[in-house]
């Protein structure tokens, strides 16, 4: 049996297959799922196009993204898990869809951008402590 070898990740509609697979099992996803709908409540018909946007900027090079996402995750209860589970479904949905050197860049890229966050927002032995009132 012949199998066709998977596209590349290449044009904007491309970048909309991968994001809507991803949230998809960000859905269906026992740990992400509450994060997402019920502590940030996200109202998915605006998030979607703002995540087309950013992954066209990041993979594309568009530069349609203008936001500041990390204000945006300070507040929510995420450990070190969610950012793992996180990007093995990124991963994931980039497997399933695609192979080529675009998708290997989108699997680092999440990968880079993932370990950012979740350096940023996990408390370290570098970090001051919290003030108490």
């Amino acid at each position: 049996m012949n199998v066709l070898p998977l596209p590349d990740l290449e044009t904007e509609a491309d970048i909309v297959r991968l994001v809507d697979t991803f949230y998809a099992r960000v859905n269906e996803d026992e740990l992400l799922r509450p994060v997402f709908n019920d502590v940030a409540q996200v109202d998915w018909a605006q998030h979607l196009p703002t995540m087309y946007d950013f992954w066209s900027s990041v993979l594309l090079g568009t530069s349609r993204y203008k936001g500041r996402p990390m204000a945006k995750h300070f507040p929510l209860p995420i450990t070190p898990a969610h950012f793992q589970r996180w990007l093995v479904l990124f991963r994931a949905s980039v497997d399933e869809l695609f192979s080529g050197p675009k998708a290997d860049d989108a699997k680092a890229r999440a990968h880079s951008i993932g370990a950012m966050f979740e350096h940023r927002m996990m408390p370290n032995r570098l970090s001051l402590p919290s003030r108490q009132s």
